[in-house]
């Protein structure tokens, strides 16, 4: 991983809001056996429970496997942005829609997600699709009552307007939040819960730090989006849930409370929001 020795234990027990044990950077396939290993390495530094995230439909399914596997796993499953307009242009994304519908009615499933806007990677071309796809999917969580996680690179304005328009969840969480001190007031005034990454530890996201900072407590969560933004000292490294503590203890930094306090209102929010694991 690197060098730098892991992390402290956690005090209290956390929870990763979002994580993708599916995934491998170096391409290598990942198997259900493989998850025992990094769930233990996780749980050994007080993150003993993950939200696992399917955002394609193999990840889907991988999802809802792992969570049935094991205790300490619960599932989200959606159609990431990037996935819609590839879809949409196979002809294959109302089939796609109707296996997340399905797969979304599993009791381990807690979370639609993640949906929403990323204007990063898909072109103009995409845009429709993609803003078609995150309607379909507030309204997918909508009807089943479930949290909504929402995806948002450089499409801020456009993320919130959706999400007025289309009457967001009453649960609804903004993954990795990437937004400066504006946006962030206007999720807290709408009541969704910010969750913020490893990014918030970069030495370059003070804008990010300002945004944390105007959070109420009650309204975050703490994520690792692994196998991608690892935190500091581990930035450019597979990230894992074993890491989350480096960014706990720097957005306790922040927000002026101690370690075992954001520990304890992140879980308690993680709990009342996905239900017990």
């Amino acid at each position: 991983m690197s060098s730098h020795p892991p992390p402290e234990p956690l005090p209290r027990a956390v929870v990763d809001n979002h994580t993708h044990l599916d995934i491998s950077r170096d391409g290598r396939d990942i198997t259900l056996g493989d998850l025992g290993p990094a769930l233990a390495a996780a749980a050994a530094v007080g993150v003993h429970r993950v939200v696992q995230i399917g955002c394609d439909l193999p990840s889907a399914r991988f999802a809802v496997q792992a969570a049935q596997e094991y205790a300490g796993v619960v599932a989200g499953v959606a159609l990431h942005p990037n996935e819609a307009p590839r879809l949409a242009a196979a002809g294959r994304l109302e089939a796609a829609y109707a296996e997340i519908a399905e797969l979304a009615t599993h009791p381990r499933v807690r979370v639609i997600g993640e949906s929403g806007l990323d204007y990063f990677r898909t072109g103009p071309d995409g845009v429709a699709a993609q803003q078609d796809s995150f309607r379909w999917h507030i309204a997918l969580a909508r009807r089943l009552g479930k949290p909504l996680q929402v995806h948002d690179r450089d499409a801020h304005e456009d993320v919130l307007r959706i999400l007025a328009e289309e009457d967001a969840p009453p649960d609804t969480v903004m993954h990795c939040f990437s937004g400066d001190v504006a946006m962030a007031r206007a999720c807290v005034a709408r009541g969704y819960v910010l969750s913020f990454s490893g990014t918030v530890t970069f030495k370059n996201s003070r804008d990010l730090r300002n945004a944390l900072a105007v959070v109420p407590l009650e309204q975050v969560q703490v994520e690792t989006d692994a196998p991608y933004l690892a935190p500091h000292p581990w930035r450019g490294k597979d990230n894992s849930p074993a890491l989350l503590p480096q960014t706990v203890r720097v957005m306790a930094g922040v927000l002026g409370v101690s370690v075992a306090e954001l520990c304890e209102v992140t879980s308690a929010t993680a709990q009342r929001l996905y239900g017990p694991w």
